[in-house]
C-alpha cells in the first residue's frame, strides 16, 4: 500500500489509492442495481447472475482492501527518535547528554561542564535506542 508520513509522524493511505477503492465500490453498486433493473425490465436471468457476480466480487474486494488499508495505518505508529548528544569534559573527564541541538556536530566546543565549569567538547551524536517489548506467548 503506498503511506505518507504526516509531519506529526502519523501515516495516511495515499488518496490515489483511497479514491480508486472508492471508485470500484461505486461501481459495484452501480453493477448490482442495473442486474436488478436488467432482471426486471428484460427479464434475461444470464445477463443478470453474470451483473451480479460482477457487483458482489467488486463489493467484496473493495470492501476487502478498505479494511486492510485502514487496520494496516492503525498498526503502523512512527515514533520520532530521540537523538542526544554526548558532551566530554576533559578538565573533569566527566560526560553529559543532553538533547540534539540545531547546528551540533561533533567535535564542536559546547557549553561549559556543570560541575568544573570547563568548556565541553561534542563527542557522539546519537539516537536513543528503545528496547521492544518482546510479546508474551499463551
Amino acid at each position: 500500500m503506498t503511506q505518507n508520513t504526516n509531519s506529526n509522524g502519523t501515516t495516511k493511505i495515499s488518496t490515489f489509492v483511497l479514491a480508486a477503492i472508492y471508485i470500484t465500490l461505486a461501481l459495484s453498486v452501480v453493477a448490482i442495481a442495473v442486474a436488478i433493473g436488467a432482471y426486471y425490465e428484460t427479464a434475461n436471468l444470464e445477463i443478470t447472475i453474470y451483473l451480479l457476480a460482477i457487483g458482489f466480487i467488486a463489493l467484496s474486494l473493495s470492501g476487502y482492501y478498505l479494511f486492510q488499508t485502514r487496520k494496516h495505518v492503525a498498526a503502523l505508529k512512527i515514533e520520532k527518535p530521540i537523538i542526544l548528544t554526548a558532551i566530554d569534559c576533559k578538565a573533569c573527564n566527566g560526560i553529559q547528554t543532553r538533547e540534539f541541538k540545531r547546528g551540533d556536530f561533533v567535535y564542536k566546543e559546547a557549553e561549559k561542564c556543570p560541575k568544573c565549569e570547563a568548556t565541553g567538547t561534542i563527542v557522539a551524536i546519537y539516537r536513543e535506542v528503545k528496547e521492544k517489548e518482546k510479546p508474551i506467548n499463551v
